[in-house]
Formats: C-alpha cells, sequence, structure tokens
C-alpha cells in the first residue's frame, strides 16, 4: 500500500483492505452480539459498574451547539454530577446552556458552581462538595498566634 493509500486510509477517505489480515476468526466467533462485544478488556465494565453501584461517577461534557444541551440534562436528571466546558462554543450558545443549566438545577434542586471562565459544575441535591481550601485556611491553629 502507498503512503498516500495509506494516509487515506488512516483519514477514513477510503476502505483499508488491509486490516483483514489481523482478525482472527476463532476470536470472532466466541464474540457475543450486542454492546458488550465492544468491550476488549473486562476491567472497564467492573470498574463503570463499581463507580455507578457506589455513586461515583462525574460526567464531562464539552457541547458543541445548544442541541447537547439535552445530553447534561439526561446526565444531571440520572443524579450523575457534570462538569460542563463551554470553552468551544459561540458566546450566544454557551449563555444559552448556561441558563439551561441553572434552570436545571433548581428544577431538580441542585447547584451550579462556576470552576473556572466557561466552565461549571452542575451537582444534584444529594452531592457535597468538599473544597480544598478549607484545609489550607485553618483560623484556630499552630500558625494563628494573634
Amino acid at each position: 500500500m502507498g503512503s498516500v493509500r495509506k494516509a487515506s486510509a488512516w483519514l477514513g477517505l477510503v476502505d483499508d483492505n488491509d486490516d483483514e489480515r489481523y482478525y482472527d476468526d476463532d476470536y470472532a466467533e466466541g464474540q457475543e452480539s450486542g454492546a458488550e462485544a465492544w468491550v476488549t478488556d473486562p476491567r472497564v465494565k467492573v470498574a463503570s459498574e463499581t463507580a455507578e453501584e457506589k455513586g461515583r461517577r462525574i460526567g464531562t461534557v464539552t457541547p458543541d451547539s445548544f442541541r447537547d444541551a439535552r445530553g447534561i440534562g439526561e446526565l444531571f436528571r440520572d443524579g450523575v454530577p457534570v462538569i460542563i466546558n463551554l470553552t468551544a462554543m459561540e458566546p450566544a450558545d454557551a449563555k444559552r446552556v448556561v441558563d439551561f443549566a441553572a434552570g436545571l438545577t433548581f428544577g431538580l434542586r441542585g447547584t451550579i458552581e462556576r470552576v473556572a471562565t466557561r466552565v461549571f459544575l452542575l451537582t444534584p441535591a444529594n452531592t457535597e462538595i468538599v473544597s480544598g481550601e478549607a484545609a489550607g485556611r485553618q483560623t484556630d491553629g499552630f500558625f494563628n498566634q494573634s
């Protein structure tokens, strides 16, 4: 295969037929159909199930347009804290997403907090935010000699 053809195949512009030599027919027969067939590492499924059972999931969303707000709402409605990164959006659309997120958190009794410029954290009602600042600024310790 020529270098131009390889580059085109890597970019997905043409079909790469050389991949067939890497597939093993015995391995493909043992796979079940469905979503589990795509998992290559069994630890991935175990880790996600454990995180879901203990409520230790955090969703991160970097929307391109306001249409991606639905995904934010679905994650938050399921009780998952969501970090929204709006740096890739136009300012007008980013404002619409923030307005949507503010309404979402108000309606579901959660909180919205600005983490950085155009980055927000949505937390459900049963989630506590622990800030690292409290540990560093103790007023009644050894260094408070006034």
